[in-house]
């Protein structure tokens, strides 16, 4: 799952063909890694270099220094009103807010303007997702019925699409275009079912004082959206309260994050007519007093031109976008890849042939590898064939299963659950077992079918009535 295009989405970088003068020895030394972080699969091995950092320290002589760390305390507050935690949970709770604050901003902008904004195209990504949210849950519990793992189902459910685009990416122009819009399509469909589940059976109690602290600050926040307030740092202070109300409650704070995410605002004030009108009229008026050249200090009239330009190309984008393109290189470079380092780390010294028949192990394995495709691809199918959605234009059947195959790969969703179903630490380590596991078997085998699928045509395939 994943807000779909998380480790995807390229950074800003500089364009040095764009500066009229040489480039500053320190533009010259960040170029390289400005390139990597442009690169669209950047971030997949960013985060995959941090699982294995986390998994080689784990297994490491100071495997004892990682686990002190992460259960080392840290209070942040003023006397009664403070909130002490773990690393770790400092981690889950706080630092992975950012990340699904991301992804209610993806889901909204998608609901307003893309592959979910009209019924007909987001019939066919919602049957799949909702199968590929029961079948994985169903074989999980089938495994699990009546055992000590039984919660622990909706970490069979949870998807990291981002990697599973990863893949995708890494085939490039053989993959259709289509393709990879409905994988993307399904994951903010995923992303919606997987927050759902955490709010509703992953939180034990709840105060309703705090819980309709949060609420009224939410109103507030949707209040400052209607009457246009488009400053981040209003929206940050809101945003702020809200979580640390809804993590009083009892409610997961990743709700509140996306809860906040909804309440951005999502239009612009300049439509672009007049965005032209007014820069072309500005342009003008630089000219007219001088063009900066050299790389000398603007004169007074100069500097205020370039401020107009500025403010108006400002109103033309909406804060939504604007949050979302700032945020994204923070959540794929820096959060995901620290949740990575913080729950990815599995000891690998105790019984393993104990932990892999584990109902919980098996469970998992079954549910994301199997689960997935049969639920993904099944009514994805059904769905067609009742005539409510159509299959993407050039994507075959076969290329449809093969994607179903990757959804299994489950890894930093499935770990962020798993941590909420799971309280003995054995029973975690045992769930990260199953799921690495799944997630290697799911990226190998989607990847081989997604690579042979590809390499014939999809006319002959594109029958709904042929699976």
């Amino acid at each position: 799952m994943l807000g779909s295009r998380l480790i995807l989405m390229p950074t800003e970088s500089t364009d040095h063909s764009l500066l009229s003068r040489r480039p500053a020895p320190i533009e010259r030394w960040v170029r390289p890694f400005e390139l990597f972080a442009h690169n669209k699969v950047a971030g997949a091995f960013v985060l995959m270099g941090a699982t294995v950092l986390a998994l080689v320290w784990a297994n490491s002589p100071w495997a004892d220094v990682y686990a002190s760390i992460l259960q080392s305390h840290a209070r942040v507050g003023i006397g009664s009103f403070a909130i002490d935690k773990p690393i770790l949970l400092w981690i889950n709770d706080g630092l992975m807010a950012f990340f699904f604050f991301v992804v209610g901003l993806e889901i909204k902008r998608e609901v307003l303007a893309g592959e979910l904004s009209s019924l007909r195209k987001a019939t066919l990504p919602i049957a799949a997702a909702i199968g590929g949210i029961v079948a994985p849950a169903a074989v999980y519990l089938a495994v699990n019925q009546g055992g000590a793992g039984a919660r622990g189902w909706g970490v069979a459910m949870a998807t990291d699409i981002a990697f599973a685009l990863g893949v995708l990416l890494l085939l490039g122009s053989r993959v259709p275009t289509p393709l990879k819009v409905f994988l993307t399509a399904l994951a903010i469909v995923d992303d919606i079912c997987a927050i759902l589940v955490i709010a509703v059976f992953y939180t034990d109690s709840i105060s309703l004082g705090s819980l309709a602290i949060g609420t009224v600050l939410i109103g507030v926040s949707s209040l400052a959206n209607f009457v246009g307030v488009r400053n981040s740092l209003v929206y940050f202070i809101l945003g702020t309260l809200v979580w640390v109300a809804f993590l009083k409650s009892g409610i997961h704070a990743t709700l509140a994050a996306v809860l906040m995410a909804m309440t951005i605002p999502a239009r612009t004030r300049v439509d672009g007519e007049l965005l032209v009108t007014r820069t072309e009229a500005l342009m003008k008026e630089l000219k007219q007093s001088g063009l900066p050249s050299g790389g000398r200090l603007l004169t007074t009239q100069q500097q205020h031109t370039l401020h107009n330009v500025e403010r108006i190309v400002g109103h033309a984008t909406a804060p939504l976008q604007e949050l979302e393109h700032t945020l994204m290189p923070v959540v794929t470079f820096f959060v995901m890849p620290v949740f990575a380092l913080a729950n990815a780390g599995l000891s690998l010294g105790g019984d393993m042939a104990s932990a892999l028949f584990d109902p919980i192990c098996l469970g998992i394995i079954a549910g994301l590898f199997i689960g997935k495709q049969a639920g993904i691809f099944g009514c994805a199918f059904i769905a067609v064939r009742l005539g409510i959605a159509d299959l993407p234009s050039g994507v075959s059947w076969r290329q449809v299963h093969a994607v179903s195959v990757l959804a299994g790969i489950g890894f930093t969703m499935a770990l962020f659950v798993a941590s909420l179903a799971f309280a003995d630490p054995a029973q975690q380590e045992i769930a990260k077992i199953g799921i690495l596991l799944a997630s290697l078997l799911s990226a190998m085998v989607g990847g081989t079918l997604l690579s042979a699928s590809s390499r014939r045509s999809p006319t002959s395939e594109s029958s709904p009535t042929q699976p």
